[in-house]
């Protein structure tokens, strides 16, 4: 297994496992189909969430490296996993507004993350695995690219219900239940994410396998050849 992509899918997987135990013991204070994820990172155990993201970006930056050192990316496609990692640290490291006390900067630019992170990432997913730009297919790289395309839904479908809203002088927040839907966006690529780290991983394996394949039909023909097996 390609070290960078499991490192990675061990990082991301420890964040990920932060942020279920944070919504699962927060069901109580947090609706989840209306307050967004985000809200985990309001108040004194802020940094438990800032910590987790910053884990799942780390993660995919080291998906990323990985992709990128076997030549599976591309440059396009690097650039817009690497855009998902900075919006997630850009997340983690600014608190999202508190509406109890006003907007405030960070939390604009904390918003401004959540848009990059979860614009790159169905970008990434479809310029990476998508099935015309590689000779073999695999089951990953099928997935990756489903769950892009469906990251891509989520984005249009919020979009046009934004822009549904505006025309009827709703505020966007509003007009769907943003937590449900958040959630809904945020499982999808995550798990596209996860199939981009598992391809990682795996075509490193299936490398490896076929240079050892070459190497014992090397060795073989050479034993043939000289009379005997080689000791």
């Amino acid at each position: 297994m390609h070290q960078p992509a499991r490192w990675g899918l061990g990082v991301a997987g420890a964040g990920i496992a932060v942020i279920l135990a944070l919504e699962v013991t927060s069901l109580d204070e947090l609706n989840p189909i209306r307050r967004t994820i985000s809200e985990h990172g309001l108040g004194p155990d802020g940094w438990i969430f800032g910590l987790a993201v910053g884990l799942l970006a780390t993660g995919s930056a080291a998906i990323g490296v990985s992709l990128a050192r076997q030549r599976l990316a591309g440059v396009f496609g690097t650039i817009a996993l690497m855009g998902w990692s900075v919006g997630l640290f850009m997340t983690a490291w600014f608190e999202k507004h508190d509406w109890s006390v006003g907007p405030s900067l960070s939390g604009s630019i904390h918003r401004v993350g959540s848009f990059i992170a979860f614009l790159s990432l169905p970008l990434a997913a479809m310029i990476i695995a998508r099935p015309w730009r590689h000779r073999e297919r695999s089951r990953a790289t099928l997935v990756a690219f489903g769950l892009g395309i469906c990251s891509v839904l989520w984005v249009a479908g919020i979009a046009a219900v934004m822009f549904i809203g505006a025309r009827n002088g709703l505020p966007w927040w509003r007009v769907m239940p943003l937590g449900l839907v958040e959630r809904g966006m945020a499982v999808t690529e995550v798990a596209a994410l996860i199939a981009l780290g598992v391809w990682a991983a795996a075509k490193r394996l299936d490398t490896t396998e076929q240079t050892g394949r070459l190497v014992d039909a090397g060795a073989g023909g050479l034993a043939e050849r000289s009379g005997g097996p080689l000791t």
